[in-house]
């Protein structure tokens, strides 16, 4: 897989990760369906031995059922951290899952590249999976499987929220939101419904898969988000931002300048000759794409970045 951001043609609608975890949750939600018609012994399905290996199961154990006095009981395995997070409740569940990976997800891994996208992907599911481990009996909640990529797609929620928090959302494809307030209303929601026993939601699952996902940007040198920005948080490389060719663009144009005469960008087609362009529109263009995107910039300033591009290789 390659990992660069190629903005110059090179964004994908269906970047490789997002492809491939579409196409494995509806493969395995498939399997899923199809395993409700095979029986494997007395009252149990295939579906049944499914979710007893893949499913999320509480470390305590889940009593599955009996048989005649015995009870069967399902245990807590290691790789369930993994494989909960492609299996899935019903057809809403899935649909909405992956909507929301695909819709929020696929300019992040553009951004940042596969490699990166996949492990912070996978990161927050797993985080998601132990704070419903480990806080659901704290709180007294009913222990019981766990499946679904809800965790990991809030992990996706919050790094769009982080990167674009001033992107509008439509809502019903209507009500235009800033990404901010929504996600950050999202946020708020799960921690009212928290407490809420009678709920077959994992809501810990989901402000897990946040929380990893907010501390992962938060400490990454390599990602650049307004939040940083606003708190002038120390140790920020703007080098290698995104993955993208522009990165590190502005300290480049500013070292060659003083350096080399002829270091003078032009837009031929809209600047006057001989019209330098400055340190401080270089800088604009850089935190435009960070705050909407490379799509959102005018031909002029794709031409200005090609030209600069050109002349840093």
């Amino acid at each position: 897989m390659n990992n660069s951001y190629k903005p110059f043609g090179g964004f994908s609608v269906f970047p490789p990760v997002i492809k491939n975890l579409l196409i494995i949750n509806v493969a395995v939600f498939f399997i899923q369906i199809v395993s409700e018609n095979f029986l494997v012994g007395p009252g149990f399905k295939l579906s049944d031995m499914i979710m007893k290996y893949f499913s999320l199961i509480p470390v305590e154990g889940y009593v599955a059922g009996r048989i005649g006095s015995e009870q069967i009981i399902w245990n807590f395995l290691p790789w369930q951290l993994i494989t909960y997070q492609f299996m899935h409740g019903s057809f809403t569940h899935i649909l909405f899952n992956m909507f929301a990976l695909w819709m929020f997800g696929m300019e992040i891994e553009n951004y940042w590249g596969a490699k990166k996208f996949l492990i912070y992907y996978l990161l927050c599911g797993v985080v998601a999976g132990m704070f419903q481990l480990f806080l659901t009996p704290i709180l007294g909640s009913s222990l019981a499987p766990t499946i679904g990529a809800s965790g990991a797609v809030y992990g996706v929620l919050i790094a769009f929220g982080l990167m674009f928090p001033d992107r509008y959302i439509f809502l019903y494809f209507l009500v235009p939101v800033k990404a901010k307030y929504l996600i950050g209303f999202l946020i708020v929601l799960e921690f009212m419904l928290v407490d809420s026993a009678q709920s077959n939601v994992a809501h810990l699952a989901h402000l897990g898969g946040a929380l990893a996902g907010f501390l992962f940007i938060l400490f990454d040198k390599s990602i650049d988000v307004p939040l940083k920005r606003m708190l002038n948080i120390s140790g920020y490389r703007r080098t290698n931002t995104f993955n993208n060719p522009f990165s590190g663009l502005s300290d480049k144009f500013k070292k060659r300048s003083q350096n080399i005469e002829d270091a003078n960008y032009y837009d031929l087609n809209q600047k006057k000759e001989g019209e330098e362009i400055s340190q401080q529109e270089i800088d604009e263009i850089l935190d435009k794409i960070s705050q909407s995107g490379y799509q959102n910039l005018s031909e002029r300033e794709k031409k200005i970045l090609f030209e600069a591009s050109k002349k840093m290789n």
